[in-house]
């Protein structure tokens, strides 16, 4: 049952990621639009978001509840070392939320409707930059264990880790990756050719700032004698699958040129597939990089009973969660069977 709860723990991963990735690039969007692109934007996001995005997060809710019962020791170092990136992230969604709700269902519209704009715009944006600083600091090396040395004080123990130049090009990145998923979902949305443009420019300035981005974070890994970095260029599978995301972008764009609503999002969802098999399989399972040791997620494992009845409950969930899901995405057309 172990296999199972690491699939699904992977699974709700790539969920969040992509799902709660095209939610906040959808913000994102808007943030780096003109007013006039903005209002369009704005109305676009509402008819596609409306009715699904409160879904998004329940992956990271499976995600955090399976480390918490199945990998104690993990869950740990995740929460004490990493909690206050962690709680941001948390008050950006809280926040966004509902700026989203009220940004539309607000019975009076004056000057509150700007506020709730911005706080939409700014909890889309700084959300999924936590959520990459706080990779960044689980496999950038600079978590400073209490029990290793007492003398620590605040700032070695709960600013360093994330709060460092590694950590904020992770966040960064995963900024740019929710921008792109984001811009390649809307051009499927988008009614007129001229907002389609405005999507399939925002889609390639992402991918420009993807690629970059990913280019200064392997060299500055490499020169700064990052673990994570030297394992990841060094592992063939990580490799391979980073290769093949660059290569799927060739065909990504000629659906999208074509219009190609349903292989174009297909697509999309296979890019960020091999971003995230590429970073896991990099130091799995030392998924820990601390300043002085790597931690594996399976060195203190659950009792196989407990891991057992997890499965199982991870897997009638999963048959419960999943149709719901796609019967709810199929009904507002965000998935078609047919073309």
């Amino acid at each position: 049952m172990l296999t199972v709860v690491l699939f699904f723990l992977f699974f709700s991963l790539f969920l969040y990621v992509l799902l709660a990735g095209a939610d906040f690039g959808a913000g994102i969007i808007e943030l780096f639009s003109s007013r006039k692109n903005q209002e369009v934007t704005k109305k676009t996001v509402y008819r596609v978001m409306g009715p699904i995005w409160e879904a998004n997060h329940i992956w990271i809710i499976i995600l955090i509840v399976i480390l918490w019962i199945a990998f104690p020791a993990y869950y740990n170092i995740f929460v004490v070392y990493l909690h206050i990136p962690i709680t941001l992230m948390l008050l950006g969604i809280t926040m966004r939320g509902v700026a989203f709700i009220f940004r539309h269902y607000d019975a009076i519209k004056g000057k509150s409707q700007g506020w709730y704009n911005h706080l939409f715009k700014l909890g889309s944006f700084f959300s999924p930059l936590f959520l990459g600083m706080i990779f960044g600091g689980l496999v950038g090396g600079s978590i400073n264990l209490f029990e290793e040395n007492s003398s620590l004080g605040f700032k070695e123990l709960y600013l360093d880790s994330w709060l460092n130049p590694f950590s904020i090009l992770i966040g960064l990145f995963y900024v740019a990756l929710c921008a792109f998923i984001a811009a390649n979902f809307l051009i499927g949305e988008a009614s007129e050719n001229e907002e389609q443009h405005t999507y399939k420019k925002k889609a390639s300035y992402a991918t420009i700032v993807l690629v970059l981005l990913g280019f200064v974070i392997l060299l500055y890994g490499y020169f700064n004698e990052i673990a994570f970095v030297a394992d990841f260029i060094e592992n063939k599978l990580s490799v391979i699958a980073i290769i093949i995301s660059a290569l799927v972008l060739i065909p990504l764009w000629i659906m999208i040129k074509k219009r190609e609503k349903r292989w174009s999002r297909i697509l999309a969802a296979v890019q960020v597939f091999l971003i995230v098999a590429a970073a896991m399989l990099a130091h799995f399972p030392d998924v820990i990089i601390t300043s002085t040791k790597e931690i594996s997620i399976l060195s203190e494992v659950a009792s196989t009973s407990v891991i057992d009845s997890l499965g199982i409950a991870l897997i009638i969930g999963g048959l419960v969660i999943l149709p719901g899901l796609f019967h709810l995405m199929r009904s507002f057309q965000l998935i078609k069977l047919f073309k």
